[in-house]
């Protein structure tokens, strides 16, 4: 068999050579490319996660407790030589992580005095810190940095930020007593200190100057008679002198992780090593770190849509295969004289196959190779994938001469007739289909998934369910048209009647399995997403039940009408929370040995009017709506583990809960899973109704407030907010007078934008329209296949049909009663299985990691009705639109003449 014939036989059926390449460099294209696009989605979203975080937040740090120095064990000296040692004992994985470090040797804030600082009647705590490197990294604006001479008798120099100096009266050449201040404000233990330099920073984002205190700003008093709290620059060698003598000093290494050098795909490697650093620091040091909470939720994030991804591409791969699987068999169908003729002169049975090898082994791994390095040309980094795309190319050459195999050496059967009863070998193989496609699912439920990995259990589910449901459409669809076909045979005209017949008699198993797997992808994405966006919907109204929420420490009881009169605001109430309360068993707070618990209180109709005007579905319980002051306990809603814990204890459903220092007696009037404004994971809360409190002298005050309203400004709610907090401060409510910290307000809408952005959210959204378009377009190919596949025998029927008088317009009706039938029932059939399919998998996919948390619903969806009528009336038009073309290729006239068989 010599090449040149192979190569002529190529150029002969160049179409279906040229069909079978593309479908090969499409699959090779996807096994190379996609993995890249996929892994440059994950890093651009751990980037930008990261980003969004503050960069302190990725330092991993080490210190020591405030503790004095010796002469031989000086603190830079020693801090210097452990610098190296913690990062050389770092796990690999974290330490190759590490773009930049830096080390502080510091001193306690202690009080300090002087002529500049009493001008202003200033009360000041300075700490001191030595901090290499620190000239490199910022400009000299007024005299001389601290020298490294140490000279005794002369006072410690010191060098401030020149914007700190500035806001407490000092200069260079400043004059200051350092020391141990007593009640009457007395310093004991004091040193001489000199301000000799004033510097600017050359980049105040550097992590040279993060640390507490902040190098590069004043810290405010926290309330009246707390002083000024601020940190100068020393050199390493007076500040050893000084350590040794007995000043306590705290030793902090910080190193920080890189926003490029974390490998999204290393994720758990690196988590791994965090978790082990912490495990095996050295005895004598603290380390804090914060990057493994946001690594750990993008994990969770990255794991469910890797395995999302899982379930669309084998989807996405078991329709490529059907469609080389049909355009093999339509190749063989087209020649299948060749074969027969080729048998019919002495040829053996695998004389065509090795025909069809030698032609294959010339187009496939060509196009193979090219889809390989078409792939290799996206973005992103590669994974291990050469063994697939070999086994692909493998299994692509052999599907030609597989088909060619099963061409039958005598004459042709007609396609057109279905059994009525099956032969025991299709229903052997069809009932084992559904029953291997029922256990696989019962398994994959019992089982569960590890989120992450590639589960062969898992890629098989979806296939064979939509494997079994096809089998199961085919076994139904002949008989509604012998119905129809019955009915029609007893009305006027012959297209309702030819059309029906020819359907029930259309040999469609393969491509209706195709198309099936195809249309169950595209609508298994389109279900999927549209209950992750319903979901994120639902955990943003969770966050904030309104349109906005103002969250602080305590607010004065009139912010509430104070933020009434604001622009656009229609509804404001009141919320209180308060975390890990202990209850008790009586009014004098004896323990009720129960677990502590999160208090929720609420004014029931100030909510319901919130959540209305916001437009957010809120029930609030009745029982929470309808309370009124009275005597006895108060109706409480409970989480159902603080109801058992109550009937466990004996209580009988009623306990006393501590809110703002005074004690509620309650009694559970009912049991919620969760509730809005309550942490996702919240097990334990107590809920109580703000309007039905008895009175007292001391009432509570709100901790946050919701707002409903329209265009609300952002900032004027956080300065309502502010002043609120600050009158309440005012009233002389809090012993002390501690300066509040700043409220935060909170839109939904924010919410809703930061949960659909973000994270890993890039590749969810990838998946999502991949499997829906490449799904979609798939199933159109494998319905031009149908129609291609029995393109032949139409034409017969048609040249004869015409011959005995069939117009243009009878022939357009026939061939839409023939194919509506078919195109409706994969279409549905896929549609079915893609909405089936998420009630499966939901509880298994892990996607909850998008919705804060909140479980993500699967449910109907009208608008996919819609879409799938409107896939539907695309698919069948595309079908008649690819028959019309076919036929004016064959020139019907002569089909008759050419006697081709189907």
């Amino acid at each position: 068999m010599s090449v040149g014939a192979a190569v002529r036989r190529v150029r002969a059926y160049g179409g279906q050579f040229l069909l079978l390449a593309v479908l090969t460099l499409v699959v090779t294209l996807l096994i190379s490319g996609v993995p890249r696009l996929v892994n440059r989605l994950a890093e651009q979203g751990l980037r930008a996660q990261l980003s969004s975080e503050p960069a302190a937040r990725r330092d991993i740090s080490y210190s020591t407790s405030v503790v004095g120095a010796t002469s031989k064990n000086t603190a830079t000296g020693s801090a210097i030589e452990r610098f190296n040692t913690l990062a050389t004992e770092m796990p690999p994985q974290v330490r190759s992580a590490v773009t930049e470090r830096w080390y502080t040797v510091e001193n306690p804030p202690a009080r300090v005095v002087g002529p500049d600082l009493a001008a202003r009647n200033l009360l000041v705590d300075l700490g001191l810190r030595a901090v290499p490197d620190v000239q490199s990294a910022s400009t000299l604006v007024e005299g001389a940095w601290p020298s490294e001479t140490y000279v005794p008798g002369r006072p410690i120099e010191v060098a401030l930020d020149v914007d700190v100096a500035g806001k407490l009266n000092l200069r260079a050449g400043s004059q200051l007593r350092i020391g141990n201040a007593d009640q009457n404000g007395a310093l004991s233990d004091d040193a001489p200190l000199l301000v000799v330099g004033l510097f600017r920073p050359n980049d105040r984002a550097n992590g040279i100057w993060d640390g507490l205190p902040a190098l590069l700003r004043v810290t405010e008093p926290l309330g009246d008679g707390e002083p000024f709290i601020i940190v100068g620059v020393v050199a390493q060698s007076p500040f050893n002198k000084r350590a040794a003598a007995g000043w306590p000093i705290q030793t902090t290494w910080r190193y920080r992780l890189g926003v490029d050098t974390i490998d999204a795909r290393q994720l758990d490697q690196m988590i791994d090593g965090l978790q082990k650093l912490q495990r095996e620091r050295p005895p004598d040091l603290s380390v804090t770190l914060g990057v493994d909470v946001p690594l750990r939720a993008f994990a969770a994030q990255i794991d469910a849509a890797r395995t999302l991804l899982a379930v669309i591409a084998a989807g996405v791969l078991a329709t490529l295969a059907g469609l080389i699987v049909l355009a093999a068999g339509l190749a063989t169908r087209r020649r299948r004289a060749e074969f027969v003729l080729l048998r019919a002169r002495g040829g053996a049975a695998t004389a065509g196959a090795r025909r069809s090898l030698a032609e294959s082994v010339l187009v496939v791994p060509v196009a193979a190779v090219v889809g390989w390095w078409l792939g290799t040309l996206f973005p992103g980094s590669p994974d291990p994938i050469t063994p697939y795309v070999i086994g692909a190319a493998v299994l692509v050459t052999l599907a030609l001469p597989v088909a060619t195999l099963a061409v039958p050496a005598g004459a042709a059967a007609r396609r057109d007739l279905v059994r009525v009863r099956p032969s025991a070998r299709r229903l052997t193989v069809e009932v084992s289909l559904l029953l291997l496609a029922v256990l696989a699912a019962a398994l994959l439920r019992r089982r569960g998934l590890t989120l992450g990995e590639v589960d062969p259990l898992l890629v098989s589910v979806p296939v064979l369910l939509a494997i079994a449901a096809a089998v199961l459409a085919l076994r139904a669809y002949p008989w509604p048209l012998l119905l129809l076909s019955r009915l029609a045979a007893r009305t006027r005209g012959s297209v309702a009647f030819l059309g029906t017949a020819r359907a029930g008699r259309a040999a469609v198993a393969a491509p209706l399995v195709v198309v099936v797997l195809a249309i169950g992808t595209a609508a298994f994405c389109a279900v999927v997403a549209a209950g992750v966006d319903a979901s994120r919907e639902r955990a943003a109204a969770q966050i904030v039940p309104a349109d906005a929420v103002i969250r602080g420490e305590r607010f004065a009881p009139d912010t509430v009408e104070e933020l009434g009169r604001l622009p656009g605001v229609r509804a404001v109430t009141r919320v209180l929370y308060e975390t890990d309360e202990r209850l008790a068993a009586d009014e004098l707070g004896t323990d009720a040995r129960v677990a502590q618990t999160d208090v929720l209180l609420i004014d029931g109709s100030g909510l319901d009017a919130v959540a209305r005007e916001s437009e957010v579905d809120l029930p609030v319980p009745a029982a929470l709506l309808a309370a009124r002051p009275g005597p006895g306990p108060l109706p409480a809603i409970v989480s159902p583990a603080v109801a058992a814990d109550l009937a466990k204890a004996g209580l009988d459903g009623s306990a006393f809960i501590p809110v703002q220092g005074q004690r509620y007696e309650f009694r559970v009037a009912g049991t919620e899973e969760g509730f809005p404004l309550l942490p996702a994971n919240a097990g334990r809360f107590v809920i109580l109704p703000w309007q039905a409190l008895p009175t007292r002298t001391t009432t509570p005050v709100p901790t946050s407030l919701l707002v409903a309203g329209d265009s609300l400004d952002a900032q004027a709610l956080r300065v309502a907010g502010d002043q609120g907090q600050e009158r309440y401060q005012r009233n002389g409510t809090i012993v002390g007078r501690e300066r509040p910290l700043g409220v935060t307000v909170d839109t939904r809408a924010d919410v809703r934008r930061n949960l659909g952005e973000g994270g890993a959210n890039g590749v969810l959204a990838f998946g999502f329209v991949a499997g829906a378009v490449g799904g979609s377009v798939l199933g159109l190919l494998a319905i031009a296949f149908t129609v291609l596949a029995g393109a032949r025998a139409r034409g017969q029927v048609l040249s004869r049909l015409r011959t005995l008088g069939l117009s243009r317009r009878q022939w357009r009706g026939l061939l839409l009663v023939e194919l509506t039938p078919l195109v409706a029932v994969s279409v549905l059939t896929g549609a079915l299985v893609g909405a089936v399919l998420p009630l499966l998998l939901n509880p298994v996919l892990g996607l909850s990691a998008f919705t804060s948390g909140v479980p993500v619903r699967v449910a109907f969806e009208p608008s996919l009705v819609a879409a799938v009528l409107a896939l539907g009336a695309v698919a069948l038009g595309f079908a008649v639109a690819v028959e019309a073309l076919n036929n004016r290729r064959l020139r019907l006239g002569e089909v008759l003449r050419l006697g081709e068989e189907s």
